[in-house]
C-alpha cells in the first residue's frame, strides 16, 4: 500500500491541503489516520477510499493500480 500512500500524498499537496484539513473532507475525526495512510502503514477503509475519490476527482484504478499515474 505504500504507493497508495504515495499517490494520496501527491493529491493532497497538489490541492495545497494539510493533513489536517484533508481529514474533515473526508470525515476523518484524526489527521494522525491519513498520515498513517500516506506512510502505508494503514489501509484505507471503503468509505474512506470512496472519499478519497470524491475529494481529488478521481477513479479507484487511479489510486489502485501500480503502473497508473495520478
Amino acid at each position: 500500500m505504500r504507493r497508495f500512500g504515495e499517490k494520496v500524498r501527491t493529491l493532497r499537496e497538489r490541492r495545497g491541503l494539510t493533513v489536517r484539513q484533508l481529514a474533515p473532507l473526508l470525515e476523518i475525526s484524526s489527521h494522525s489516520h491519513i498520515v498513517l495512510i500516506e506512510s502505508g502503514k494503514r489501509k484505507p477503509s471503503v468509505e474512506t477510499l470512496l472519499k478519497l475519490m470524491e475529494v481529488f476527482e478521481v477513479g479507484c484504478d487511479q489510486l489502485l493500480k501500480d503502473d497508473l499515474e495520478v
